[in-house]
């Protein structure tokens, strides 16, 4: 069950609540006037562990992009024309 913060707009009172999503708190604890009402507040969890991003969250986009990055990597490794050799000339030291 979630919880929610109140606040009572007569005494200021903040309070927080364990409940269901379908009730609805009025009176307030501390003044007993019915001037309760939610506050927007964040939600508190952590995701922990390692690798959960990659594997689960991840864009598949951006994985795709990648893949290609390293495969056009590696076909200009092999498709690369050997170095002339000094002796011909063509390195342009002679």
């Amino acid at each position: 069950m979630p919880i929610y913060e109140y606040v009572c707009d007569s005494c200021g009172h903040n309070v927080e609540v364990i409940q269901k999503m379908g009730e609805v708190l009025k009176e307030c604890p501390a003044c007993k006037k019915e001037t309760l009402r939610k506050r927007i507040s964040a939600a508190g969890f952590q995701l922990k562990g390692s690798g959960w991003y990659a594997t689960d969250f991840r864009g598949k986009d951006k994985a795709k992009e990648e893949g290609k990055a390293k495969e056009e990597g590696k076909a200009k490794e092999g498709s690369a024309a050997p170095a002339a050799s000094c002796g011909s000339g063509g390195c342009g030291c002679h």
